[in-house]
């Protein structure tokens, strides 16, 4: 068994896609995995697996999701080592004393092209707003909250073709402890 983690993007926001955590720790138990955890109400599922791809797992999540809820849900799914990586390496955490509450995660479903990397990093500066793209995340720094920045999972999305989701550091954190238990 492996241990991985899926993080859902729009859930239980606005009112919309509603989905109660018993709800879905019961859906991914019937999948069947095993030792599921949910964090907070939007998304994020720890559990044990038979090895099998990222995109295998999210293909069964996303499909079993629409089955069981009937709606679609972008999905992405990380196993222990990669997120483990992302949480090691966050650029924001290297020589710099920032507010831990103004950092984040978006998690891409793909390593974006290079031509589409290259071009955002020409055009998008939107300082005090900082991000620095490492594979298949983007590390955020948004001085004045993410509620306010244009680099949200919607930019990335359209600049770099991809499934995009956030995550606030305390979560980012909070899910790697979940690995262990």
């Amino acid at each position: 068994m492996k241990t991985y983690i899926a993080i859902l993007r729009g859930i239980n926001v606005t009112g919309q896609k509603i989905i109660k955590m018993a709800d879905l720790k019961k859906m991914f138990e019937e999948l069947p995995f095993e030792n599921v955890r949910t964090y907070i109400q939007s998304g994020n599922i720890v559990f044990n697996a038979e090895p099998k791809s990222d995109q295998d797992l999210e293909k069964t999540i996303h499909d079993k999701i629409q089955k069981t809820f009937s709606f679609s849900v972008p999905v992405i799914v990380l196993d222990e080592k990669e997120l483990k990586k992302v949480q090691q390496h966050n650029p924001f955490l290297t020589g710099r004393n920032e507010d831990l509450t103004k950092l984040h995660v978006t998690f891409l479903n793909a390593i974006p092209e290079n031509n589409l990397v290259d071009k955002l990093r020409e055009t998008a500066k939107f300082l005090p707003d900082e991000w620095i793209l490492d594979g298949k995340t983007v590390y955020l720094f948004c001085p004045n909250g993410y509620g306010k920045t244009k680099l949200n999972n919607n930019f990335f999305e359209n600049k770099l073709k991809v499934t995009a989701t956030t995550r606030n550091w305390k979560t980012v954190n909070e899910l790697v402890s979940m690995t262990f238990m």
